[in-house]
C-alpha cells in the first residue's frame, strides 16, 4: 500500500478551510474563483515588492532630513537669516 506525502502548504490550506482542502483533495473540485485568487495573488505580490522597498524610503527620507537640518545650521551659522 502506497500513501501519499502530504507537504507543508497543503497542511496550512487544510488548517485554514478544511472544507477546501476537503473539495480539492477528495472531490477532485477546484475554485469558482480562480480570477479573484490570481487578482490577489498579483496584489500580494505588488504589496511584497512595496514592503522590500521601504526601508530605502526610509534612510532617503533620513538623508533629505539630515541635509535640510545641515543646511538651517549653516544659514544661521553664517548669520544669513
Amino acid at each position: 500500500m502506497s500513501y501519499k506525502w502530504t507537504n507543508a502548504s497543503e497542511l496550512a490550506e487544510y488548517l485554514y478551510c478544511r472544507r477546501a482542502w476537503w473539495f480539492k483533495n477528495v472531490k477532485g473540485l477546484s475554485s469558482v474563483n480562480i480570477r479573484r485568487m490570481e487578482r490577489g495573488t498579483r496584489y500580494h505580490a505588488g504589496h511584497g515588492r512595496r514592503v522590500r522597498s521601504l526601508p530605502w524610503l526610509r534612510r532617503l527620507a533620513y538623508v533629505l532630513v539630515f541635509t535640510a537640518l545641515a543646511v538651517l545650521v549653516f544659514q544661521f551659522a553664517l548669520g544669513a537669516w
